[in-house]
C-alpha cells in the first residue's frame, strides 16, 4: 500500500470511552499517518472529549466504570437502533473497534467490503470466569472474531494464553505494544542527582484501580522509617475506590497529586526514581499478561520500574535487562532499597539508557507497519 493510498483511507473507530489515554494514542496515531479518522464512542465522565481537530467525534451517551449491565443497555440501545454508529461508519474503508461491546456495533453496520479490526488492549475478567455469564460473552466474541479482519493487542501473552489458547483465533493478531508514541521527543535518560540519604520515590501513575497494590504501598512508605515515600497520580476507579484522596490521608510519606494531562508526564517522573509496574487487579490473568503504559513511560525518561518477576512485565525487563524484579514487594523491597547503593542505582540507570530506542518508541517504520495492517491489502 502506498503513501496515497493510506493518505485517502479513512478509519471509523468506536470506541468503549473517550477519555481512555490508549483512544487519544491511537487517533494520534492514525491521524499522524494520514489517516482520516472518525470516533464514535462512550464517556465515561462528562469532560471527556476528543480533539475535534484531530477526529471526527460522534458522543454515544453516558456509561460507568465497572456497571456491566448499564453498558450493556448503552450498547444495546445502538446495536438496535444503530443510526448514529451506521451513519459515522457509512463512508469508512475499515471500522476499529476497541472492547467487545464496541467490535458487536462495528459488526450490526459493517457494509460490503468494509474491513473489521478488532482492538483488545485489556482481557476482562469476566471473560476468564466459569459461569453462565462468562461462557456467554466468550462465545458471543468468538462468533464476533469469525467476522474479524484483524485482531490488535498490545501483549503477547495475550495473543498465546487467551486468543490462541481460550478463543482459538487462527487469523492475524497484530501485536501493538504500549511504547511511547514519538521517538522525536525522547531525551537521554533523565538521572536524578540525589545522594540517596535521602527517601527513595516509588510513583504510581495511571488508572489506578488496584486496591492491592495501594494498600501495600502504603505500608512500604509507613513501616520504612522514611526511606521510602510514594507518589500517586492519575484517576482512581470509582468502582473500586470511594473517596480515594480520603483513603490516602493522613499516611506518612504518600502524596496524591490527582489526575494528570499528557503533559504532565515528564515532570511526574522527574520527581521519582522508581515506576510502581505491578498490578493485581485481575491476578492470574489479564494483570498476569499485561505489558503496561507505565512500563514504557517510566523506561523512557530514566526511571526503574519494579515488577514481579514471574509475569508478562517481569519477563520483559529481565530479556531486556533492566528494572527491579522481585516476588514479594512487602517482604522483599525495603531491604532491597535499604541495601541498595549508589553505584548500583547509576547502574540500573545505565542500562535503561542504553536501550534501543525501538524498545520503548513507536519508530516510523513501526507506525507504518501499524496502520498497514489496519487498512488492509490495497482491495482487500
Amino acid at each position: 500500500m502506498d503513501s496515497d493510498q493510506i493518505c485517502a483511507a479513512r478509519v471509523a473507530y468506536l470506541v468503549h470511552d473517550l477519555g481512555d489515554a490508549a483512544v487519544r494514542r491511537r487517533i494520534d496515531l492514525l491521524a499522524g499517518e494520514g489517516i482520516a479518522v472518525d470516533v464514535g464512542g462512550f464517556r465515561r465522565r462528562a469532560e471527556d472529549r476528543i480533539d475535534m481537530r484531530r477526529a471526527n467525534a460522534i458522543d454515544l451517551g453516558g456509561t460507568r466504570d465497572g456497571c456491566l449491565a448499564q453498558r450493556a443497555m448503552a450498547v444495546l440501545r445502538h446495536l438496535f437502533v444503530s443510526r448514529a454508529v451506521r451513519s459515522l461508519c457509512d463512508d469508512t474503508g475499515v471500522i476499529l473497534a476497541r472492547n467487545l461491546e464496541m467490535l458487536v456495533l462495528g459488526w450490526r453496520v459493517r457494509g460490503p467490503g468494509q474491513r473489521l479490526v478488532y482492538e483488545c488492549l485489556d482481557i476482562h475478567r469476566i471473560m476468564l470466569g466459569t459461569g453462565l455469564v462468562s461462557r456467554l460473552m466468550r462465545w458471543i466474541e468468538r462468533r464476533m472474531l469469525a467476522h474479524t479482519d484483524l485482531v490488535i493487542v498490545s501483549s503477547p501473552a495475550f495473543a498465546r494464553h487467551y486468543f490462541g489458547a481460550r478463543q482459538g483465533r487462527t487469523g492475524r493478531v497484530l501485536l501493538v505494544e504500549n511504547k511511547v508514541p514519538d521517538e522525536r521527543g525522547a531525551l537521554p535518560a533523565v538521572i536524578r542527582l540525589s545522594d540517596h540519604s535521602a527517601p527513595y520515590v516509588i510513583g504510581w501513575f495511571g488508572m489506578l484501580r488496584c486496591r492491592r497494590t495501594l494498600k501495600q504501598l502504603l505500608l512500604l512508605a509507613s513501616q520504612s522509617a522514611g526511606r521510602i515515600t510514594v507518589v500517586i497520580a492519575g484517576i482512581p476507579s470509582p468502582a473500586e475506590f470511594g473517596d480515594f484522596a480520603e483513603e490516602i490521608s493522613g499516611h506518612p510519606g504518600v502524596r496524591y497529586l490527582g489526575p494528570y494531562r499528557a503533559e504532565d508526564i515528564g515532570r511526574l517522573y522527574a520527581e521519582v526514581d522508581f515506576v510502581w509496574a505491578i498490578d493485581y487487579f485481575e491476578e492470574g490473568f489479564n494483570s498476569d499478561w499485561l505489558l503496561p503504559n507505565r512500563l514504557y513511560e517510566g523506561l523512557a525518561r530514566g526511571v526503574v520500574p519494579i515488577a514481579l518477576r514471574n509475569v508478562e512485565t517481569g519477563r520483559w525487563l529481565e530479556r531486556n535487562g533492566v528494572g527491579l524484579l522481585i516476588d514479594d514487594p512487602l517482604a522483599q523491597l525495603p531491604l532491597r532499597l535499604n541495601a541498595l547503593k549508589r553505584r548500583e542505582f547509576d547502574r540500573m540507570q545505565a542500562a535503561i539508557a542504553g536501550l534501543a530506542k525501538d524498545v520503548l518508541y513507536q519508530t516510523p517504520q513501526e507506525r507504518r507497519v501499524i496502520v498497514q495492517a489496519i487498512l488492509g491489502p490495497p482491495n482487500g
